[in-house]
């Protein structure tokens, strides 16, 4: 019982990094139609953001709680930058979204080889980050739990904005229909700034959850963002709720086929089953209706 709840867990611990990882592209991408490859690199800045802060605040913890709603800003600030100069220009051109981004991405890992140099840098985790926390079943690692409700809050946070705020009314209103809600006087321009900030805002503050994981470096981001969009699409283009049952089942799932292989052979059977799925049903677990796509 205690190997099989410590293997559900690392499913969800994995599934949970996974979700802040795709979590912003669900709206930059799936209600947006942007492919945003620089997705990555904005996590990358908020995993530096930790590093920073940690070099001024000697307290980890502290620093860690800075960190989360100042990854947020960086990473907010950097698609807001983006979107302004680049991608307000490309909207409805998914193809020249991918490939300006894939620059953008390659420009941001070099500026932070020139800032904090090629070799990976570590961030210090908080001392009541460190050992397990025993739930009584099993004893689990108190940084993956941390992640893990880290994530629950920022699905939360996110769900409540698009539900319960104006804000989240024009976000669906122009997702939606674009011209229509142009004519009853929302701001398509404005909201679409807004959009890109807080989809780029989460990555920040996935890029401050992973250095509680690993070493921070260039490439952070280019070993998360192919999954990120794997999540995305196999949810359901612009489905926050298929992004969240997408994310915990494939971490689930990888889990499962590492307890049997590796961790490598894992990922491919992970990526063979999503592409299965989506042979079978190729809208993903959830399908938006808009006039667009009708």
């Amino acid at each position: 019982m205690e190997a099989l709840f410590g293997q559900l867990f690392a499913g969800l611990s994995l599934g949970s990094v996974l979700l802040l990882a795709a979590l912003g592209l669900a709206l930059t991408f799936g209600q947006m139609g942007v492919i945003n490859m620089a997705h990555g690199e904005f996590m990358m800045a908020g995993a530096y953001t930790a590093f920073v802060v940690q070099g001024v605040i000697a307290d980890a913890g502290i620093a860690l709680v800075v960190s989360i709603p100042l990854g947020f800003g960086i990473g907010g600030l950097l698609g807001l930058l983006l979107e302004l100069t680049l991608i307000h220009r490309m909207y409805n051109r998914p193809l020249d979204t991918l490939l300006v981004t894939w620059g953008v991405a390659l420009i941001l890992q070099q500026v932070a080889r020139d800032v904090f140099g090629a070799p990976n840098v570590d961030v210090r985790s908080p001392s009541w980050l460190s050992g397990s926390v025993d739930l009584g079943v099993a004893e689990v690692p108190a940084s993956r739990l941390f992640i893990l409700v880290l994530s629950v809050v920022a699905v939360g946070g996110l769900a409540l904005v698009l539900t319960k705020t104006p804000l989240g009314r024009r976000i669906r209103g122009v997702v939606q229909n674009r011209d229509l809600a142009e004519t009853a006087g929302i701001s398509t321009r404005g909201t679409d700034r807004l959009t890109f900030f807080i989809g780029s805002g989460l990555a920040g503050i996935a890029g401050v959850a992973l250095t509680l994981l690993g070493s921070t470096g260039p490439t952070l981001g280019t070993n998360y963002i192919v999954d990120a969009f794997l999540v995305v699409v196999a949810g359901g283009i612009g489905q926050i709720k298929g992004t969240v049952i997408a994310a915990f089942g494939l971490g689930i799932l990888q889990a499962a086929f590492e307890y049997s292989t590796t961790a490598s052979i894992a990922k491919v059977a992970v990526f063979a089953v999503v592409v299965v799925f989506l042979q079978i049903r190729p809208q993903g677990i959830f399908s938006i209706r808009t006039r667009s796509l009708a």
